[in-house]
């Protein structure tokens, strides 16, 4: 029979596993699934689904985690950050892992499921497809990180369907927003990784875009300010609105200062600090509907 210190000790390599004592994923996948609920819900989200959507997205990035150090066991053995994490260091099997995968997204599946909703349901799909397969995606192709943007915001469209009942064409361009800002802060990340990355073959945006990777990272962010400025201008949002946009901004101008030396320290506190990105942009949204529920006409 395992012994109680055996226990918390199996407990504790499932929790760093998870990532549950490193919350910034679950955070960075948050922030863009509450800017959709709050669009879609015109600022007035179902409080039920606001609650499904964050229990789902608390087990869906664990779930990806399990799945992600399964499919890189062997690559995060040769990579001094990640050498220590659970299954690369022997502490879990892969079977373990792979059941836990399999638990939490049925637990997912089964909190979409509470809400009825067709169209949501036919969307959990693919997005058990994404988390599966984005592990791989960095095998081969050049900016995985776009794909990534793709996992961590199609709770985007799936806001949209739990309110809706369809996904009309805002959606997805505030899809494509997070698209651009994942690029941009998870190759920030992967700036801490090059030397790393190189040696053991794995793509990144950080390799591909080369000595131009700060000001890729400065155009992505451009790009997530311009189309969520473009679809606050259609909208009608008011000021309030854009006034986080700005502090986004400033946020993402500091980045600069912090990532233009490729100091592995300097920019993991830049990935870091996206965290304060997507909140200022989620602030905006919602103190706007609070004060201008109608916008401005």
């Amino acid at each position: 029979m395992m012994n109680w210190q055996a226990l918390k000790t199996r407990l504790d390599a499932y929790e760093r596993l998870l990532r549950l004592d490193k919350p910034i994923g679950i955070l960075l996948l948050l922030w863009p699934t509450l800017w959709g609920l709050w669009f879609s819900g015109a600022g007035h989200p179902d409080w039920i689904v606001v609650w499904v959507f964050i229990m789902g997205t608390v087990l869906m990035r664990s779930a990806g985690c399990a799945i992600n150090d399964c499919a890189d066991r062997k690559f995060d053995r040769q990579v001094e950050r990640t050498r220590q994490r659970p299954l690369a260091a022997g502490e879990i099997s892969s079977k373990e892992a792979i059941a836990l995968f399999a638990a939490l997204s049925i637990c997912a599946f089964a909190l979409v499921a509470l809400l009825g909703n067709k169209t949501l349901l036919l969307l959990t799909l693919p997005a058990l497809f994404l988390v599966v397969t984005y592990p791989f995606v960095k095998r081969f192709f050049a900016i995985p990180q776009a794909y990534l943007g793709v996992a961590f915001g199609f709770g985007i469209p799936m806001a949209y369907a739990a309110h809706l009942g369809q996904i009309p064409a805002d959606a997805w361009w505030l899809l494509l927003a997070n698209v651009f800002w994942a690029i941009a802060y998870d190759t920030e990340y992967a700036m801490v990784d090059r030397e790393d990355d190189l040696k053991i073959g794995i793509k990144t945006s950080a390799i591909t875009f080369g000595r131009f990777d700060v000001l890729a990272v400065m155009l992505c962010y451009i790009l997530t300010l311009g189309l969520l400025g473009w679809m606050g201008w259609r909208l009608h949002r008011s000021w309030v609105f854009f006034g986080g946009l700005t502090v986004a901004a400033s946020i993402m101008g500091w980045h600069y200062f912090l990532i233009r030396g490729r100091d592995r320290l300097a920019c993991f506190r830049a990935f870091l600090n996206n965290n304060y990105v997507g909140l200022a942009i989620f602030a905006g949204i919602a103190l706007d509907y609070w004060f201008f529920p109608r916008g401005l006409h």
